[in-house]
């Protein structure tokens, strides 16, 4: 959207431009003078150009809006990651990888046009005032945000503010209406979405992204799963867009043997760089197993990449997003910036995976959708023209992503109709949160995960949402075979919803969710690769 607004301004510009020019040129044949000569660097035509609309447009011009148009057409000639962040987009780009950031110390979904808690962050500033999970948010401030469509980022953007600084909170709790005056701090922001035991042996560790932090939390909850018995690990990158290279290169290193290489970098203005294990990590003996997806992006493929190509896990899922480069953050004085590629990296067989610029780059997944690469692993595109080896031999492929040992389609199986249309409406969520409403004591009470799914089991939970889809949505399966055929789908997602408002929080939804997770039930399977 940004870009089609700053296109048009850039059209404009290069009218102006353009009939500059022709003065310049008409008097280059009529008088031959007025031409103004290109010396000194690359960019001295552009600042010519700029100069010349300074100094003689008709009109006063909108400089920031002028530069910023610009800067973002210049760009766009350049690969589809090096872009420009205006001081808003750079400033929560920055705050997600962080670690942490200055807020209330909530997490909230918007279900039915009103905010409701989700969690309340431990030791957070909302925990200390006595936020509880299940509170419908209805103003930040004098500010309405609940029944008027209010934007979701809008509602985050009023609750953060600088540590120190106060905002008033106004929940409804029951039949109440409560405010809360809260004093921001910094709150933590995990990168590890859950971790847990998912059998005596089998140790599961959801990462969503490789923020600052993210080496530090993996080594804990590692090291937990460790002594609960782990010998076999599913890592959970799907859907992980990436973030800092370093942490990449730290988690690798936990799980190779001194000398293993893990990636290497170049470009036309960084020489090469490797980077090897140095053998001191202590997941080296643990089995392991990788889970991607076509979201799985940069850093993601820098782990995958190392572990499938010095054969030392196996990776599960389908054909990842195909991001080999490497950005650089400029940063400037008004709070805007750059993040410009500076070099590509290469997996330790010597594959760059990132996939070819196109017009319709960022279209690649719908593509993937419909040349049916999602759910028949014949249709996967690799490129023939780059073949790489393993360390033991096995044949890999650059140009596209890293793609996976062991394919797993995505279920389309499953999806009856009476399941797309309580999709359309969020009935699952909105279920949800209206059990917690009715069961807020019992939910709030349960602590480990073996109460809750016990508690889960004994709830009806079947009749109950049937009952409050067809009383609030008007939906119902079309007969008993449909609700069959959906129940085995649907009836886990809403068991993972509900055990959400527990205090497990969301180790409780992963650990309820991967019971219909078919690329988990695939890496629990044996297979037989060589490695």
């Amino acid at each position: 959207m940004k870009i089609n607004k700053y296109s048009s301004v850039w059209v404009a510009v290069l009218g102006i431009v353009a009939g500059i020019l022709l003065v310049l040129t008409v008097q280059k044949y009529d008088e031959r003078k007025g031409i103004t000569k290109i010396t000194g660097d690359r960019w001295r035509k552009f600042d010519l150009v700029l100069q010349s609309v300074s100094e003689n447009y008709v009109d006063t011009i909108a400089y920031d809006e002028v530069t910023e148009a610009a800067i973002v057409a210049a760009l766009s000639k350049l690969d589809p990651h090096t872009i420009y962040m205006p001081p808003v987009e750079l400033e929560e780009s920055e705050v997600e990888l962080a670690g942490n950031f200055d807020g209330i110390g909530i997490q909230f979904n918007v279900p039915n046009d009103t905010a409701i808690v989700l969690e309340v962050i431990p030791g957070g500033p909302s925990e200390k005032i006595g936020l509880q999970q299940g509170d419908r948010l209805l103003k930040v401030g004098d500010k309405t945000i609940a029944g008027v469509n209010f934007p979701q980022d809008s509602m985050v953007r009023r609750m953060k503010g600088p540590a120190g600084t106060k905002v008033t909170i106004t929940v409804q709790r029951g039949d109440e209406v409560i405010p809360f005056e809260i004093t921001r701090d910094k709150i933590p922001v995990n990168s590890i979405d859950a971790y847990f035991m998912l059998n005596d042996t089998t140790g599961y560790i959801r990462l969503s992204k490789f923020a600052r932090t993210t080496t530090t939390e993996f080594v804990a909850a590692s090291a937990s799963l460790l002594a609960e018995g782990m010998k076999y690990l599913i890592f959970d990158l799907r859907d992980n867009t990436g973030g800092y290279f370093d942490q990449a290169l730290n988690l690798s290193n936990l799980f190779l043997d001194k000398g293993d290489k893990i990636v290497y970098t170049e470009g036309l203005h960084k020489k090469r760089e490797d980077y090897d294990a140095d053998g001191r990590g202590f997941m080296k003996n643990i089995k392991l197993s990788v889970l991607i997806s076509e979201g799985s992006a940069s850093s993601s493929e820098i782990f995958a990449g190392a572990i499938q190509d010095n054969d030392r896990g196996v990776i599960f899922g389908r054909r990842s997003f195909g991001k080999g480069l490497v950005q650089e953050p400029v940063y400037f004085s008004d709070g805007s910036g750059v993040r410009v590629t500076v070099a590509r990296f290469y997996t330790p067989s010597g594959r760059c995976i990132q996939k070819p610029y196109s017009e319709d780059y960022q279209y690649d997944i719908l593509k993937r959708y419909s040349d049916g690469e999602m759910v028949d692993v014949d249709s996967i595109k690799v490129n023939k023209d780059e073949v790489f080896s393993t360390a033991g031999g096995r044949t890999v492929y650059g140009g596209g992503g890293i793609v996976p040992d062991v394919f797993v389609p995505m279920d389309t199986t499953r999806a009856s109709n009476f399941y797309v249309q309580c999709n359309k409406k969020a009935t699952t969520m909105r279920f949800a949160s209206s059990f917690f409403d009715s069961h807020r004591a019992e939910l709030s009470s349960i602590e480990d995960f073996d109460s809750l799914l016990k508690y889960l089991d004994g709830a009806s939970l079947d009749k109950a949402f049937l009952s409050f889809a067809l009383a609030k949505d008007g939906l119902k399966p079309a007969n008993e075979a449909e609700w069959k055929l959906t129940s085995t789908y649907m009836l886990p997602q809403i068991k993972a919803l509900v055990g959400r408002y527990s205090k497990l929080g969301d180790k409780a939804f992963y650990h309820l969710y991967l019971e219909i997770d078919n690329t988990v039930a695939e890496a629990l399977k044996p297979h037989s690769i060589d490695i």
